[in-house]
């Protein structure tokens, strides 16, 4: 079941959503998270941004068990977009509001966590250019799926660490 189907809104609504969460290159649920984040502390923030990609990986599986290639590549951009940005949530308290911040912080992951950052990084943004323009096939997103899973795990045992240590 999808976020939408999940919440009954009105169909000029959700169709709203769809389209902003499009201007800002984000999926649908990136943007809602970004729009339920907003006020939240950085680290509350961070917290809800590796929770929502973790969440956001398990769906990516489920529309894969379903046949929806497109669909679950859509859900590991997703996640690992949520991961860098809850990474740059956490260690500075700062918000990425644009591929290009993405683009640019990644590098700070992977000087702090290890070149495999970049193909982590690579393997979402191939899920994003799927989405679009469905080119790839059910093994080029599990294999993606491995790559942002480490990613995604990396970032919440730094986020889990410095939590339970404050």
């Amino acid at each position: 079941m999808t976020l939408l189907e999940a919440i009954r809104l009105p169909r000029s609504i959700a169709q709203r959503l769809r389209i902003e969460a499009e201007k800002q290159g984000m999926s649908l649920e990136e943007y809602l998270v970004e729009l339920a984040t907003r006020d939240l502390d950085p680290p509350e923030r961070a917290r809800e941004y590796i929770e929502t990609a973790r969440a956001l990986l398990e769906q990516a599986r489920e529309e894969l068990e379903r046949g929806d290639v497109r669909q679950a590549a859509e859900k590991a951009w997703g996640a690992a977009a949520l991961a860098v940005k809850a990474y740059a949530a956490w260690r500075e308290g700062r918000r990425l509001t644009s591929h290009g911040e993405l683009w640019e912080y990644t590098l700070v992951l992977r000087k702090e966590l290890g070149k495999w950052v970049s193909s982590a990084w690579n393997a979402g943004n191939s899920m994003h250019t799927c989405f679009y323009e469905g080119w790839c096939e059910r093994e080029h997103v599990e294999d993606a799926i491995e790559e942002i899973e480490r990613l995604v795990k990396t970032v919440e045992e730094k986020i889990k660490k410095t939590h339970t240590e404050t």
